[in-house]
């Protein structure tokens, strides 16, 4: 697979990027805490393997002092014990959303966040899953 960067999508659609760096922005200051969304966004970039989401999460989640050890068992989540009743909400509903295809967003990876999370923090939550994933799909399509 060619690695060599196809278009530099963030110039020639400078609008519709700087709406993406908006919405980025809204939900760092969001009430779900910028940890909780970059280790989301990371899980995200696993499965979909976008090599360059995956260091940048890595690193702003290792800049604000999320251990080695948790970052290193992530992709292991579901059977680890490093991880939050909260987190564990959140990573299941990235999931489910990542893999929307097959999963359909289930009642059983929905239902576990009114337990944790106001409305309005499921919809940031809910829209800092999507705005991943067309970040993926940008990084990954354009090979950035």
């Amino acid at each position: 697979m060619s690695t060599t960067q196809r278009l530099p999508y963030y110039t020639l659609s400078p609008e519709a990027y700087r709406g993406f760096g908006a919405t980025k922005a809204a939900l760092e200051n969001s009430s779900l805490g910028k940890d909780l969304i970059e280790l989301a966004w990371l899980r995200m970039s696993q499965i979909n393997g976008c090599a360059f989401c995956l260091e940048m999460h890595a690193k702003a989640l290792r800049a604000g002092g999320v251990p080695e050890a948790k970052l290193d068992s992530l992709a292991g989540w579901r059977v680890g014990e490093r991880f939050t009743e909260r987190e564990r909400a959140a990573l299941a509903w990235t999931e489910a959303l990542t893999h929307v295809d097959r999963t359909h967003a289930p009642d059983e990876d929905y239902e576990p966040l009114k337990r944790h999370f106001s409305d309005a923090e499921i919809s940031d939550l809910t829209f800092a899953i999507a705005l991943m994933s067309a970040f993926n799909r940008l990084a990954i399509g354009m090979r950035q």
